[in-house]
């Protein structure tokens, strides 16, 4: 259990947050609007860097809470995640239980801030500390993982809610998704103004774009055959909850759903491998070399198939998908960066290390791991 006030940086070191850690007085008065009275314990403080957020004990309940700056979640943007969150539940999905307040609703908006408040589900936070980019304990977890992220596609099947509304820090899919990939670039950056009026982030996506094309060029004739469907985009170690903290642990829920979005299957199974297969931090100014774990690559992808077996078309599509799934997430990174944090330092790490640096890698060191994706898609 963590009790620092340090979140993760950029190149994978602590760093001093961005929004100061919650307090008791403050998670008083609001667990007050849930009917959870008495006087409130903080027991850990999440290491997370784009909010606040605590694990509370108040009375006999113990509680995650979670504050946001309003310019990154409204209420109406909370909703969005709690409604998917409640259609999961309802389909047997192990996932946090949203808390209403006395009134009904599920955010909190107070002074400049929106808090969430969630049940924890059963299980243990094994990798509370761990950052995204690093690997599972072993290939039993990779594994593990790859059921719990095909469970919860199942869940997904029957949720029809159209695609977030723009907002910071969300997973979408939408420039890829297109036929033309520039135009929904232009689109994707006149929504967000913050990146449209940078000169940098317009440069970069541009690069991004040309270093890209040849994996939109193979992922365009499948993604028709790729339905829509909401999902996490974010599954890693430390957005899942464990049956022990042994190496043969079983993810007993999936957390964390602030990226979540409607895109489909293949890109959240890329993501999953973007996340954790690919040790991007070891990538620096010296080393172009980043390790790749496939023994837990092709165990994640086992356990997937183990419940939902995939699709000629997806296993196709898996190997540029994983190539093209980051970008979005850069750029809203970046939004972050400069619409909320007024960080053009930070913006420039998401935009020239996070996108084009690694659309570079994908077309130079990492067109081994495309091969092998690509290898294992023919021979299933």
């Amino acid at each position: 259990m963590t009790t620092a006030a340090k979140v993760h940086g950029l190149n994978g070191t602590l760093v001093e947050p961005d929004w100061a850690p919650l307090n008791v007085d403050e998670v008083r008065t609001l667990l007050a609007e849930y009917g959870l009275d008495g006087v409130p314990v903080i027991e850990s403080v999440s290491p997370r860097p784009f909010s606040a957020a605590s694990v509370v004990r108040a009375g006999s309940n113990r509680v995650f809470v979670k504050r946001h700056p309003h310019a990154v979640r409204d209420a109406a943007g909370l909703a969005e995640e709690h409604a998917f969150l409640a259609h999961l539940l309802e389909h047997g999905a192990e996932v946090p239980r949203v808390l209403a307040t006395q009134n009904g609703t599920t955010a909190v908006e107070r002074d400049g801030w929106t808090y969430e408040v969630h049940a924890i589900p059963r299980g243990v936070d094994v990798y509370e500390e761990a950052l995204s980019w690093t690997p599972y304990r072993s290939a039993a977890h990779a594994r593990a993982a790859g059921v719990a992220l095909a469970r919860l596609h199942c869940a997904a099947t029957s949720y029809a809610a159209p695609a977030r509304k723009v907002q910071p820090l969300v997973a979408s899919f939408t420039i890829f998704a297109a036929d033309d990939a520039a135009r929904a670039m232009g689109r994707y950056l006149a929504a967000r103004p913050a990146l449209r009026d940078n000169t940098a982030t317009r440069d970069a996506c541009e690069q991004a774009l040309a270093l890209l094309a040849p994996f939109h060029a193979e992922l365009r004739p499948l993604l028709p055959m790729l339905p829509a469907l909401w999902t996490h985009n974010d599954l890693h170690g430390s957005n899942l909850l464990w049956s022990n903290e042994s190496e043969r642990a079983q993810a007993t829920a999936v957390i964390d759903f602030g990226l979540a979005d409607r895109t489909n299957a293949v890109h959240d199974l890329g993501h999953a491998i973007e996340r954790s297969m690919v040790e991007w931090l070891a990538l620096t100014d010296e080393a172009a070399h980043a390790p790749v774990h496939y023994d837990q690559l092709f165990a994640l992808l086992e356990g997937y198939e183990s419940v939902r077996t995939l699709t000629d078309e997806e296993r196709r599509a898996l190997a540029p998908m994983a190539a093209l799934c980051h970008a979005e997430f850069a750029l809203t990174e970046a939004d972050y960066f400069l619409g909320v944090l007024h960080s053009h330092e930070r913006a420039r790490v998401a935009t020239e290390d996070y996108l084009v640096g690694r659309a570079r890698w994908w077309r130079g060191a990492g067109r081994t791991l495309y091969e092998v994706l690509q290898r294992w898609a023919e021979a299933r």
